[in-house]
């Protein structure tokens, strides 16, 4: 399918009707379309300007696909602010070749992580006021190489819901922490199973209760993220969490993996992991041994199932719906009791 362009966007933006069409990623079912009002999606862009001191004739980079919330939102923030946006394609390198630093960049994580990879990039990158960080889970090692960069590094939290980021945690610098800030807009707390709640009435009608599971602060204000709530596997009554299988996982094992679940006769669901075969010898016994080593016993894969390719969504996330599928329909093929290689 054809992404959307900036002026295919703009056109909706100026068509003269209050609402305009969005569509989720996808990340734990099917991408979902929403309309939504386009005076909220400007509250959402002031509340972020304001909070990072942009101001007219600064320049934001779009570089993510239109498609989403993200990049929709870098457009509304240039029309909110007069910012000056310097548009490239979406690609895995999206500093390539420019030779001006923007004061405002948003990036999903593996964009930065390729930038590193370059010192060219990564020296221009390094330029920016500021560097939002979204769409999906930032690594130690990540968060690690951005800590000495001079100016700001957000982890951004938000969704489609909340018209892109609702919570920043800085990265790098003094005011470093490992907990989200809301912005002053905005009240979170907690329902009865851990999730977060969002109230935000500027920027949606109604409170919103989310999936992700997390730890609040002693202050009532910040949260950290343990995981998503439709992400836990009960396994012999065990409740697994499996964003923390992943972290413990990440950088030991050396081929694209993803955690999930499957049916289990005997413990309910049992713990699985998909893993891409790309022929340096990494197959199940080697990946075993490493789970073992470094995981709980409760929370060592039962299955492990190479695939051509793990199932991603439009923003590069896991796609954990389509995941799961893949892991059940495997564990049917080789049966009940056996792992695959």
């Amino acid at each position: 399918m054809k992404n959307m362009t900036l002026k295919e966007f703009l056109d909706s933006w100026h068509d003269g009707g209050a609402t305009i069409r969005v569509k989720t990623s996808g990340s734990t079912g099917m991408p979902k379309e929403m309309e939504v009002e386009k005076k909220r999606m400007l509250a959402s862009a002031r509340v972020t300007c304001d909070f990072l001191g942009l101001r007219q004739g600064d320049t934001a980079l779009l570089c993510m696909s239109l498609d989403y919330i993200a990049g929709k939102m870098m457009v509304v923030r240039s029309i909110e602010r007069g910012l000056r946006l310097m548009t490239v394609e979406p690609s895995g390198h999206p500093v390539k070749g420019l030779t001006e630093a923007a004061d405002l960049v948003a990036m999903v994580p593996m964009q930065v992580y390729n930038t590193l990879q370059v010192e060219s990039e990564r020296r221009l990158l390094m330029q920016s006021r500021h560097l939002l960080i979204g769409g999906g889970a930032i690594d130690k090692e990540l968060e690690a190489a951005l800590r000495d960069f001079p100016n700001a590094v957000w982890s951004t939290y938000g969704m489609t819901e909340t018209l892109s980021h609702i919570a920043l945690r800085r990265i790098n610098g003094k005011e470093a922490s490992p907990w989200y800030m809301p912005f002053d807009t905005v009240e979170v707390g907690q329902n009865a199973d851990g999730c977060l709640v969002i109230d935000a009435p500027g920027i949606c009608s109604e409170t919103l209760t989310t999936n992700d599971i997390v730890e609040m602060h002693a202050n009532g204000r910040r949260f950290r993220i343990i995981g998503r709530r439709d992400n836990v596997i009960c396994s012999g009554g065990v409740k697994i969490q499996i964003e923390e299988v992943e972290a413990l996982l990440k950088g030991r094992v050396n081929v694209p993996f993803v955690i999930t679940k499957c049916r289990d006769e005997k413990f309910g669901e049992a713990v699985v992991m998909l893993y891409e075969d790309n022929g340096n010898g990494a197959g199940c016994c080697s990946l075993r041994r490493v789970a073992e080593r470094v995981l709980p016993r409760y929370w060592q894969p039962k299955y492990y199932f190479a695939v051509d390719s793990l199932p991603l969504t439009g923003t590069g996330k896991p796609a954990r719906k389509q995941a799961e599928l893949l892991a059940e329909s495997a564990r049917l093929n080789v049966g009940e009791d056996a792992a695959a290689d």
